[in-house]
């Protein structure tokens, strides 16, 4: 089968720029289509001046020209600007690297997922040449500009009135999709809530795996003395980071130790430190997941938004580690409580308390993480890809190339 898969970033050694998940996703999943016999090219959207093509682990690689006032990912400090970008994003129509790679490539599915900088137009241009498009949900691009559904310290109930302005247009796109997919039930049913992907035939959940290249989880020898607790990735206000720092300053220092791997300036460091100024903490920076799980017990992802799917939750069960996560997003799908790991409250004290307990029992730490490393029926990333195939299967079998162009474009 022929894909193209779009991201709005695809780190490569011409390209690196990593700056959430979804796309070491991409590269990971478009590398399994490929070891799974597909052919796959992709579409990214332009970070830098340098659109040269690119090959890399078999797989040909174009990048976009954005049509707006700056390249994305580079975002000023100017409110005006930033507006008339988003505004911009929101009416584009026309995505002539698509058009041209439909004609070049012959697809039979285009498989969309994050979208900053290529827009749903991209949709548009594949429908009406009569290619099944297939979207991804990782972030809420198509509710809010910000991709975040997050502001002024929470997660938005709502949508506010910047937010449907702005967003208006890529709401209405969705229009042109043969399927979409949900990292998790919840990142669905919000936007299904809000009257998105009404129209479209497909709507389904496939949660993520560990991208991770699988290895043996690497169990720690029981502690009764202190405890290791975790948190790996973004460290942002979204992310809980602060929250942690506040439930930390409550709990004995003695009992507790915790690593924060994660890139954060000097002055940002200093910032958190001092909320917990007598808490054992140790700031990692960039450390390879491998040495970040060996070297703790527990791992915790305090989130005070609703995060799609958070790949954490999926490599620390990879990795053979309990995890402390909030309900929050696609969190309470992803983890049993009391079976792979607990979940509580987001706010410090409700963090503070299920640290305690936890700590309480390290029996408890052991026998979940013993429970993880030996499931052999573990949803694992070529499950991903396989769950991603059979919908291929299904839209190409539904709905040949030429039915599907009448009905899009009558």
């Amino acid at each position: 089968m022929k894909v193209l898969l779009t991201s709005s970033l695809y780190p490569t050694p011409q390209t690196p720029m990593v700056v959430g998940g979804a796309e070491i996703f991409a590269r990971r999943f478009a590398e399994g289509l490929a070891e799974s016999g597909d052919q796959v090219e992709v579409v990214r959207t332009a970070t830098s001046d340098d659109r040269r093509p690119e090959a890399h682990n078999g797989i040909d690689i174009y990048t976009a020209p954005v049509q707006n006032v700056y390249l994305p990912f580079n975002e000023p400090k100017n409110v005006a600007l930033r507006s008339i970008w988003h505004a911009i994003e929101d009416w584009q129509i026309q995505a002539p690297m698509i058009e041209e790679r439909i004609h070049a490539f012959k697809p039979d599915i285009i498989h969309s997922n994050n979208l900053s900088g290529l827009t749903t137009a991209i949709w548009r241009a594949g429908a009406q040449l009569g290619v099944p498009v297939l979207h991804t949900i990782h972030d809420y691009y198509l509710t809010c500009p910000r991709c975040s559904r997050f502001a002024k310290g929470k997660s938005c109930e709502h949508t506010c009135t910047s937010c449907a302005l702005l967003t208006y247009h890529r709401k209405r796109a969705t229009h042109w999709l043969s399927a979409v997919v949900g990292v998790s039930a919840r990142v669905l049913s919000i936007h299904t809530d809000l009257g998105l992907f009404a129209d479209t035939p497909i709507r389904t959940v496939i949660h993520n795996a560990s991208t991770a290249p699988p290895s043996a989880p690497h169990l720690r020898p029981l502690c009764t003395g202190e405890v290791t607790f975790g948190f790996i990735g973004r460290i942002t206000e979204e992310k809980g980071i602060e929250n942690l720092m506040r439930a930390l300053a409550t709990l004995p220092r003695e009992r507790f130790k915790t690593l924060i791997a994660g890139r954060v300036s000097d002055n940002e460091q200093q910032r958190l430190r001092a909320i917990a100024p007598n808490a054992r903490v140790e700031f990692l920076g960039f450390v390879s997941p491998d040495d970040f799980y060996r070297a703790i017990d527990v791992v915790i992802a305090p989130s005070i938004w609703h995060d799609p799917g958070p790949l954490v939750v999926a490599d620390a069960k990879a990795a053979g580690r309990p995890l402390l996560g909030t309900r929050f997003g696609g969190m309470p799908e992803a983890i049993v409580d009391g079976v792979t790991g607990w979940l509580t409250d987001a706010d410090p004290a409700s963090l503070a308390r299920s640290m305690l307990s936890i700590a309480a029992d390290p029996h408890k730490i052991v026998e979940i993480s013993e429970r993880l490393a030996s499931d052999n029926n573990r949803w694992m990333f070529p499950d991903v890809v396989a769950a991603y195939r059979k919908l291929y299967e299904q839209l190409r079998e539904t709905q040949p190339r030429r039915d599907y162009a009448r009905r899009v474009t009558h």
